[in-house]
């Protein structure tokens, strides 16, 4: 399928064009036919050259252009509608420069009502002003709704636009902005669009922009046949249910969950008028949604959008600022950046503007990434962004330039950790994060393991020398004098008391573990290096299974050392638990340490 919307001034042949070419009647309500007055959008079909072509039939009265938007902002193509007895009109010139600020490039110029004037001088004013914008140069056909003249001419060259339309990607995530809702007695809830690009299927799961309306597609219809799925780009109507399907309506957007972001602010290309001429408040129109927003120039031709509602915006997204009223010419917008930074600081304004001059607006994941230096992947393709690379950690993309930068910062700081803290055991993950800015902790991990000389142990960042630190003179001497107290009785570890008299509190004893000079059994529990496995010979030596008093007499310890000391030994494969009561040595394990 093809679709293609009309555009033009009130009263120009539209929709009795469309009527002549399809054989239906645009005008669905009884208003619009006695009046002969397109009030809302209508929606028709035909054939053509074996495609399916359909018309999106917009109304041309200056009242009703945030409704021709609504029509024209989906739809790729146009056929634009001036009648031979009248020329160009007021609403011939809004019409072309909203899709000119569309950026539509695909068009058929046709001169309706040849049968009441002679069409040339009408026909070239009107190709030469189409030249002049986005659209180029565009096929041409003089027509008469009533006579038929041309009408076969004019299908022609609607099959030759028909092909030479850009293949719809559909495969793309789906982005169906709503022009109708209603309510069919026995089905629940309708809705219809132009689906611009990817796939709907019966059965598919979609999300509104803000989160209010989850649903899932009960089933499909084109052109009033029933489908199980339909393919960009085609109108579409589709019965949905689910949570918050009834408040659905027009300027409301479809999507495929967890593929977009919705966002209240954006930065964008202006084309039209400069910036800085633009009014602080207008509407912005994209799709079929019109949204108050508010404008902040940055640069020349740059701007920061504050929109009044979340929208689902991609970089490259093409679309329209209109002053309610129409009393200014529409300018365009080209959408650059959907999460733009904060700008709080002085000058954030002036150093944003000059960033923006370096953004094309063409989609740049390589740029995108320098821009950025860090940014998850589903974020990136969230706003519309080719993923350059693989993730360096989960879902973490990094900046080349960035993350050997980073890489270098994490190893002076593990370095520096040690030289300034000789008792503690390892720069923590966590301060080295918060010291490196990053948001998440496995970027981390990815820069230690992509450093030779950086170890990571148990939460901490280690150098090769800070593994087994050299202890100050002072916690050395007191451990010596600690490792001559328990040579006399290796079990007995020392009390709370005398680690106080020796100076050895948390932080020595920590290092003195790390160091190798003492084996850590729990908090406040210390022995000699190797007291597990002299420990595990001693109770091989009872009868098996034993208990804890058992132990605690063979060891000559205390309750205090024995608990945390079997349950040491449990941990390193020594001795194994049968009971409440009971363990015993596990075979084998006497050169475990």
């Amino acid at each position: 399928m093809r679709v293609l919307a009309t555009a033009g001034h009130v009263d120009h042949g539209k929709s009795a064009l469309v009527r002549a070419l399809t054989g239906m009647e645009p005008d669905r309500y009884e208003e619009e036919r006695r009046r002969g007055l397109t009030l809302d959008l209508g929606f028709v079909w035909t054939r053509l050259g074996g495609d399916d072509l359909a018309f999106v039939d917009v109304p041309g009265h200056e009242r009703f252009v945030p409704t021709m938007l609504a029509g024209v902002g989906p739809v790729p193509a146009v056929l634009f509608v001036v009648a031979a007895d009248q020329g160009w009109q007021p609403q011939s010139e809004e019409h072309l420069a909203i899709l000119d600020a569309l950026g539509v490039r695909h068009a058929v110029l046709a001169v309706t009502r040849s049968d009441l004037a002679d069409p040339e001088r009408v026909r070239a004013d009107a190709v030469e002003r189409l030249a002049a914008t986005s659209l180029g140069k565009v096929p041409h056909v003089a027509v008469s709704a009533v006579t038929g003249a041309g009408l076969d001419a004019l299908r022609t060259e609607l099959a030759r636009l028909a092909d030479a339309l850009p293949p719809p990607d559909t495969e793309a995530d789906v982005r169906l902005w709503l022009d109708r809702a209603f309510t069919v007695r026995g089905h629940g809830t309708v809705v219809t669009g132009t689906l611009g690009a990817g796939t709907l299927r019966v059965g598919d799961r979609l999300v509104s922009a803000d989160g209010s309306a989850v649903v899932r597609v009960r089933g499909l219809q084109s052109l009033h046949e029933e489908r199980t799925a339909v393919g960009a780009v085609a109108r579409v109507a589709v019965n949905v249910h689910g949570e918050g399907d009834t408040g659905l309506g027009r300027g409301q957007v479809l999507l495929t969950p967890d593929r977009w972001l919705s966002t209240e602010a954006a930065d964008v290309r202006v084309t039209g008028e400069p910036a800085a001429d633009l009014p602080r408040c207008v509407t912005l129109h994209i799709g079929t949604a019109a949204v108050p927003v508010t404008v902040r120039p940055l640069g020349p031709d740059t701007a920061r959008l504050s929109l009044r509602r979340r929208l689902p915006l991609r970089a490259g997204d093409r679309a329209v600022l209109r002053e309610p009223g129409g009393t200014r010419t529409p300018c365009g917008v080209t959408v650059l950046d959907v999460r733009p930074p904060r700008l709080a600081r002085r000058g954030a304004g002036r150093a944003r503007a000059a960033e923006l001059e370096t953004i094309t607006g063409r989609p740049d994941g390589a740029a995108e990434l320098r821009r950025r230096k860090l940014v998850r992947r589903a974020d990136l393709r969230a706003m519309g962004v080719p993923v350059p690379g693989e993730p360096v950690a989960g879902d973490w993309l990094a900046d080349p330039a960035h993350w050997n930068a980073l890489k270098d910062r994490l190893a002076g700081q593990v370095v520096e950790y040690a030289r300034t803290h000789p008792l503690e055991p390892g720069l923590p993950t966590e301060a080295a994060r918060r010291l490196l800015g990053l948001p998440d902790r496995a970027l981390v991990d990815a820069l230690a393991a992509a450093l030779p000389g950086i170890h990571a142990r148990q939460g901490r960042l280690h150098t090769a020398d800070s593994l087994r630190p050299a202890l100050p003179a002072p916690v050395r001497a007191a451990v010596d004098t600690l490792r001559r107290d328990l040579a006399r009785t290796p079990f007995r570890a020392p009390e709370a008391g005398r680690l106080a008299e020796l100076g050895l509190d948390r932080r020595a004893l920590a290092a003195a573990a790390a160091a190798g000079a003492l084996l850590r059994i729990a908090d406040g529990i210390v022995l000699l290096p190797g007291a597990d496995a002299a420990a595990a010979a001693e109770l091989r030596a009872l009868p098996q299974p034993f208990t804890l008093s058992e132990a605690r007499r063979a060891l000559d310890t205390t309750r205090r050392v024995a608990v945390p000391l079997l349950e040491f030994l449990d941990a390193r494969g020594f001795t194994e638990r049968l009971d409440a009561q009971h363990r015993r040595c596990r075979t084998g394990a006497g050169d475990e340490s």
